[in-house]
Parts: C-alpha cells; sequence; structure tokens
C-alpha cells in the first residue's frame, strides 16, 4: 500500500534549522508531485512547499520563501524540507504529502493530494 513516512520533526530554538525527509512508497506516476503541509492547533492545514519529481519545479507559501528548501533525495521517491530561520509560527504538525500529479496541486491546493503521511511534530521555542 501507499505510505509516505515522515522524518526529522522536534524542537528548536527561533532563528534554528531543521530538515524533515519523506519517502514515498507502494506507487508510481507520470509526474507526480510531494511536499509538505503543516497545521497548527486551531489553525487550517495549509501547504508549505510542493517539488514534482520529474522536473524539479517548486512552490512555496509566501511566508516560508527565503527560509525554507524543497529538494529530491537521492532515492526516486523522498523529498527534503530544510527548515532555516525559523519562527515560533513556524509551529505545527508538518505533513508529507503526494500528488498523482504535481499539476493537481498546483491547481487544485489542498484538494489535489492523494495521499498523506501521519505527520511529525515541529516545535519553535521564542
Amino acid at each position: 500500500e501507499v505510505q509516505l513516512v515522515e522524518s526529522g520533526g522536534g524542537l528548536v530554538q527561533a532563528g534554528g534549522s531543521l530538515r524533515l525527509s519523506c519517502a514515498a512508497s507502494g506507487f508510481t506516476f507520470d509526474d507526480y508531485g510531494l511536499g509538505w503541509f503543516r497545521q497548527a492547533p486551531g489553525k487550517e492545514r495549509e501547504g508549505v512547499a510542493f517539488v514534482s519529481m520529474t522536473s524539479g519545479s517548486t512552490s512555496y507559501t509566501d511566508s516560508v520563501k527565503g527560509r525554507f528548501t524543497i529538494s529530491r533525495g537521492h532515492a526516486k521517491n523522498t523529498v527534503y524540507l530544510e527548515m532555516n530561520n525559523m519562527k515560533p509560527e513556524d509551529t505545527a504538525v508538518y505533513y508529507c504529502a503526494a500528488a498523482m500529479d504535481y499539476d493537481d496541486y498546483i491547481e487544485q491546493g489542498i484538494d489535489g493530494i492523494d495521499y498523506w503521511g501521519k505527520g511529525t511534530l515541529v516545535t519553535v521555542s521564542s
């Protein structure tokens, strides 16, 4: 079955860095995308960063531009999120997400996501 497994969450001080990893397994698509959503208590789940696993095209939410970088790993179905200069408002559960077609995410946002990881908690202390 399809699995998305996240790792790398934890506690970091404001200004620090963390790297999240996601390994996807159990499926293959023509131009799929992998990326990250996050959800803080009382807030809606929002897309953070996404990458096409074929073209390398990326998309970021404005609040993380210049601080976070999404990248493809050496393994075909692996993606990373390098988070730098972290802020308390980055605190959330971060979910790896997969779209069978990268463009589905670009066009539909969260409605374009087909599979979810179980999430990893990131806490940024002030």
